[in-house]
């Protein structure tokens, strides 16, 4: 047996003589002794049958270190074979009833929906793929996707419809700023397959109508705060807002405020808070403190404090787990407006990036998006491999003008992970 090379080892600061031993591969944490630690390392002749069936189920050690590393090459094929689920994010409109002056869609934002004959095609290629025994979860996007509430209806109903038929299941998520999720629309989009709602409030009020004000300019905190206490019991809401290097240690305000107004933490799906990026083209506009690399050290005292002091407050947070660039899954896909299919929304709008339509169906973007850009040497080698498999094409786009190579996250990883572990621990039940 070998020592994986996909393995972070932490010392457990309140237990002297105990160490952490975490998979990336596997996103599990093993706490054991410190001389355990040292046997392994050595070789583990020694080891116990059941403290090799530990540590084998745990991904510490693994039996073939060419075959890990194979493995590991193969992962998005394996997955892409396997996969029987098409995760389609629908952009219903461009229109948007807020003025977000980071909003990264603003280059190509306009007065532009989907028209009946685009929603009709849309129906069209998922029927399809439902008749052949696929699952279809759709992400209704905007702009702001409820000012397309009657086009986003109809194509449900037509969906959840053609499941039926097919014997599959048909589920959709919402992308809302939460101006109009009332709890009516909530009661009116249940029955058609709603699981979930994707909504943002950009900290305590003053921010967020600096930040997410209405067209009018008028500030529109209130109306948002009001309506997510009032449905975060009837549909699971995966709460965000957007940070800046200048006012991140205020967002726990916020927090605080919806405890004020009553809301049950542990209904919510999950808190996460996140940094400004820039605008579709690489601008920033007004915000000059927007994240635009990961390797930016404020960047890593933000995420690990703010996922601190929303882990205090009883709220949940995403759980560490493998992740990668969207790019790597063939069954997700970026619908826009007119119909044009991409890999990621921030590519919206540029021509380059498009990857077909569902007219056309999907050509070959393998080179475009730089599918293989982490199989390399040293990602390989990379104990931090599996939770970023080369990071973000976008960032990598900014920083060069191509998807020429990797977006590292090591000195991300190096700097947070290990806190995010301990939070793990000792908030266990919380996230």
């Amino acid at each position: 047996m070998h020592v994986s090379r996909y393995l972070k080892v932490y010392p457990r600061s309140d237990k002297p003589g105990r160490v952490l031993l975490f998979s990336t591969r596997r996103c599990a944490v093993l706490e054991c002794s410190q001389g355990l630690w040292e046997r392994v390392q050595t070789g583990g002749d020694d080891l116990s049958e059941q403290e090799l069936a530990t540590l084998t189920r745990f991904g510490v050690l693994v039996p073939d270190l060419k075959a890990e590393l194979e493995e590991m090459q193969a992962t998005f094929a394996t997955i892409n074979a396997q996969s029987r689920r098409l995760n389609v994010t629908a952009t219903l409109t461009l229109e948007c009833n807020l003025a977000c002056p980071y909003c990264f869609e603003d280059p190509f934002r306009g007065r532009l929906k989907m028209s009946a004959e685009t929603a009709d095609l849309l129906v069209a290629r998922l029927s399809e793929r439902m008749s052949q025994g696929t699952d279809v979860n759709v992400d209704f996007y905007g702009g702001e996707a409820l000012m397309a509430l009657p086009l986003l209806k109809n194509i449900a109903v037509r969906l959840r419809e053609a499941a039926h038929a097919n014997g599959v299941t048909f589920t959709f998520n919402l992308f809302s700023n939460g101006v109009l999720l009332t709890p009516g629309i909530v009661k009116e989009l249940l029955p058609l397959g709603l699981a979930a709602v994707k909504s943002c409030i950009d900290g305590p009020p003053d921010i967020h109508d600096c930040q997410r004000p209405f067209v009018s300019g008028k500030g529109s905190f209130a109306t948002i705060l009001t309506n997510v206490a009032a449905v975060h019991g009837m549909v699971p809401i995966d709460l965000g807002g957007n940070y800046t290097r200048d006012n991140y240690r205020r967002f726990p305000e916020l927090l605080d405020l919806l405890l004020a107004a009553g809301v049950d933490p542990g209904k919510f799906k999950a808190v996460v808070f996140s940094p400004v990026m820039p605008k579709s083209d690489g601008s920033t506009g007004d915000f000059g403190s927007a994240c635009v690399a990961t390797a930016e050290p404020w960047l890593w005292e933000a995420g690990v404090w703010l996922r601190e002091e929303t882990l205090k407050r009883g709220f949940t947070v995403p759980k560490l787990k493998a992740g990668a660039c969207i790019v790597e899954f063939e069954n997700d896909w970026i619908v826009g407006y007119d119909g044009s299919l991409y890999k990621c929304p921030v590519f919206m709008g540029q021509e380059e990036m498009r990857i077909g339509s569902l007219a056309e169906g999907i050509g070959d973007y393998r080179q475009s998006h730089n599918l293989d850009m982490w199989k390399n040497e040293e990602c390989l080698d990379c104990a931090y491999l599996p939770l970023c498999f080369g990071g973000c094409r976008f960032f990598r786009k900014l920083k060069t003008g191509a998807i020429d190579g990797v977006d590292c996250r090591r000195k991300l990883y190096d700097e947070t992970l290990e806190g995010i572990v301990q939070q793990d621990l000792a908030y266990g039940s919380k996230q």
